[in-house]
């Protein structure tokens, strides 16, 4: 199983960015995608979470109205639209895959390598 993440970057505040969670080795369509974010010393958070199929998203409340969780199942890839970045967006990104639904909690089975954004004042 792997979960290729990418697209993170160097941003100003109020710049957007869109990342991408690329699954290989794993029926993508039955597996809920979410991410989460960590900054050093700190704990894994939960950022969003889509459903199998796509009919079902959920947002931590600080990036409600922000953050777009989308996927595209016949690519195999979930993806993380980031608007109106903030500097306290900065972090390590993640993306998580798992069968059943759990959607805040970070026991999903399995995770990318994290990618790295950075959002500037």
């Amino acid at each position: 199983v792997q979960l290729q993440a990418s697209g993170g970057g160097l941003v100003q505040a109020g710049g957007s960015l869109r990342l991408s969670c690329a699954a290989s080795g794993i029926p993508f369509s039955m597996y809920n995608m979410a991410w989460f974010r960590q900054t050093p010393g700190k704990e894994r958070d939960f950022v969003a979470f889509i459903a199998k199929s796509g009919g079902l998203t959920d947002y931590v409340d600080s990036v409600k109205g922000r953050f777009t969780i989308s996927r595209d199942n016949a690519k195999d890839t979930v993806y993380l639209q980031m608007s109106s970045l903030k500097p306290g967006d900065t972090a390590v990104y993640y993306c998580a895959a798992r069968m059943t639904q759990n959607i805040r909690s970070a026991d999903y089975p399995y995770w990318g390598q994290g990618t790295q954004v950075t959002v500037s004042s």
